[in-house]
């Protein structure tokens, strides 16, 4: 999992940038009008809702934006979009694995931007399913260090069915079964420990190791999907070693 570790530290570090860049913001608005529509706007009977609205307040969204997008999800103010989400897969340099899930209300739109950003960033779509076995579907609960150990959160978690700890440098990833995942973000809230997201999220079962070259060239493609509006998450199985994060990020 040490890749996916580097990935999800990398991605979490770029969240920040995006969060500033003011992206972020209507992926984040986005994702609660889903939960809303889909689960009622009631966070309190909708775990869905109330972890998309803690993550887009820890991202800075104001409060009144996040109102708003619960209403239009639960039919209480008109202009809620008729929001679809579609997976794509795909290939990136070095035959790494790339799943790129979409949320759109046009779906011809959302497949041309990400055929566009695919094939000018090295890229190729892949046939369906011919990708997605190489991921599993997992509860990923971030928890910023400060001044918890891992021993800490792992007493906090066991119980509540975290299957592994993994250190991302400034934070901790706790990952569970996807039906585990309000349970251990409970137990963490009940022992005073904060964090930073809880979501569902695709996680690779098999690493392809990359080099400097080949994980610059992942990146910039990453990037490419990340700016097309339609595109909510990416996930991919490139393993990036602490050496080429160093590297890169000198």
């Amino acid at each position: 999992m040490s890749g996916h570790s580097k990935w999800a530290t990398t991605k979490h570090k770029k969240a920040v940038i995006d969060a500033k860049r003011g992206k972020m913001f209507a992926k984040l608005i986005k994702n609660i009008e889903v939960a809303a529509r889909t689960g009622g706007g009631d966070p309190g009977g909708n775990p869905t809702l109330y972890d998309a609205i803690q993550k887009a307040k820890k991202s800075s969204v104001p409060n009144d934006n996040i109102d708003r997008a619960v209403k239009r999800g639960s039919g209480l103010e008109a202009g809620g979009a008729d929001w679809q989400t579609i997976m794509y897969e795909g290939y990136g340099p070095n035959g790494v694995a790339l799943l790129i899930e979409c949320l759109t209300d046009n779906r011809n739109r959302a497949a041309t931007e990400v055929r566009v950003a695919l094939t000018r960033n090295g890229g190729t779509f892949a046939d369906a399913g011919s990708v997605s076995y190489l991921f599993n579907r997992k509860g990923v609960v971030i928890v910023p260090k400060g001044s918890n150990s891992e021993d800490d959160i792992m007493l906090a978690v066991l119980d509540a069915g975290a299957e592994e700890i993994n250190d991302l440098g400034d934070s901790y990833e706790v990952v569970s079964e996807p039906t585990d995942m309000v349970a251990v973000r409970t137990a963490l809230q009940e022992a005073g420990i904060d964090y930073d997201s809880a979501e569902s999220a695709l996680v690779p079962t098999m690493m392809v190791p990359v080099d400097e070259e080949a994980a610059r060239k992942v990146f910039k493609l990453v990037d490419a999907l990340e700016d097309c509006d339609d595109v909510q998450e990416i996930y991919t199985n490139a393993d990036v070693s602490d050496e080429v994060m160093a590297a890169i990020d000198a």
